[in-house]
């Protein structure tokens, strides 16, 4: 959260905000929990400031949202530039909370309250909301945006593979393991059958593919003319499919080139923060993993200890014991799923590593299978990360002990 003139002044008001497109609704509550305020919000600044105003002359004010981007966004906005606290209530704890609170209904009025009452009685759920500083909230979007276009990749992706494995599993197999290549998604684009590819010739191929994959196409245009030989039939619906095959593949061609070009404005904003190579100096994490790292947890101070942070990415084990007939302790389901999925993706990354290997390797020893073993490595380098961020040091890889001389005969 952000500090005030005086962060050891108490709270005197808690302003909830179940923030809405149009309208959110506010309430803000006393430290005795009465209600001071309480009544719809628009969305729009002015009305935002005359609230928040008004709070002021109450006391020190900590504005809560139960969404800090997007609808949220100008909330957050115009109560930092009026210098108030602003702290954020996951959805999860919301929920939770909910169900502590007498009655079934779900009315803004009641989510705010409860958002309100969370921050009065138990601050502990907040969540710290990302500094207002330019070059964090430009990593946010793009970051944000970057996911999207991944997401979308994946997808045409399935489908384009579907596709040609329907007309052609041969031509599936040797062309899917290049499907991202540029040349290949040009060749798709403009001759997406197997007649196409065969009226085309091999020489044909390759000048389709030449100016984005120039290497490629040396070599794959011959594969592919020798195994259009082992498919003489013609599957029904070919020439429908092909049709979908070249416009999935222009769509994928042009979603991996925005991936492309929005990666160097990603490490653009990055090397502006002063914790990007921080976070790059350790094995497994690059300009992605760095950028996604920072919008999520930023520089760490919302989490007391490394151990908070692992809870917080469901990487710390759940001890399940009731009696003697349950015991033990079981992998987390819950947790920041976009955290969890990078950490265990850098762990993955880093195997290159010989001291990420040699732990992976000793839990594989152990008995654990691969992500098992994945999951244990990214809960140690938790730690590490936790560690660098905090001290603002780079990667310090542990120091190896030589082993010591055989002694000599007498």
């Amino acid at each position: 959260m952000e500090e005030t003139d005086n962060p050891t002044e108490p709270y005197t008001v808690f302003c909830g905000l179940d923030v809405g497109k149009e309208t959110h609704h506010a309430t803000a509550l006393n430290p005795a929990g009465k209600k001071i305020h309480d009544r719809p919000l628009p969305n729009d600044e002015p009305a935002l400031r005359q609230v928040f105003t008004q709070l002021t002359e109450a006391g020190r004010v900590l504005v809560i949202v139960d969404q800090p981007a997007s609808i949220g966004a100008l909330s957050i906005a115009v109560a930092r530039q009026m210098g108030l606290d602003v702290a954020y209530l996951p959805g999860l704890a919301m929920r939770r909370l909910a169900d502590l609170h007498p009655g079934e209904s779900k009315t803004d009025a009641r989510d705010a309250y409860v958002i309100a009452d969370a921050a009065r009685t138990l601050p502990h759920t907040l969540r710290r909301v990302g500094t207002d500083d330019e070059t964090l909230a430009a990593l946010t979007v793009l970051v944000g945006y970057d996911s999207d276009l991944a997401a979308e990749a994946i997808r045409l992706t399935n489908r384009l593979r579907d596709a040609l494995l329907h007309i052609h599993p041969a031509a599936e197999r040797l062309l899917g393991k290049h499907i991202h290549r540029p040349g290949v998604l040009e060749l798709l684009a403009d001759a997406p059958t197997p007649t196409a590819w065969r009226q085309l010739g091999e020489t044909g191929i390759a000048e389709t593919m030449r100016p984005r994959s120039p290497r490629l196409a040396k070599r794959l245009p011959a594969q592919l003319v020798r195994v259009l030989d082992e498919q003489t039939v013609v599957v029904p619906g070919t020439t429908a499919f092909g049709r979908v095959i070249a416009g999935v593949a222009r769509k994928l061609l042009g979603v991996l080139d925005e991936r492309a070009d929005l990666a160097q404005d990603v490490e653009a904003a990055l090397e502006a923060h002063p914790l990007a190579e921080v976070l790059i100096s350790m094995p497994g994490v690059g300009i992605r993993t760095a950028a996604s790292l920072l919008t999520i947890i930023g520089d760490v101070s919302a989490f007391p200890t490394a151990a908070h942070l692992a809870a917080y990415a469901g990487l710390a084990p759940v001890t399940r014991r009731s009696g003697s007939s349950i015991r033990g302790e079981v992998r987390s389901q819950r947790g920041n799923h976009a955290l969890k999925s990078t950490l265990f993706l850098s762990a993955f990354a880093s195997l290159g590593d010989p001291t990420s290997r040699a732990y992976y390797d000793r839990k594989r020893t152990e008995g654990k299978r691969h992500n098992a073993a994945l999951i244990c490595l990214a809960r140690r380098r938790v730690d590490v990360i936790y560690a660098m961020i905090r001290d603002r040091k780079h990667y310090q890889p542990p120091a190896t002990h030589p082993a010591p001389e055989p002694a000599r005969a007498a």
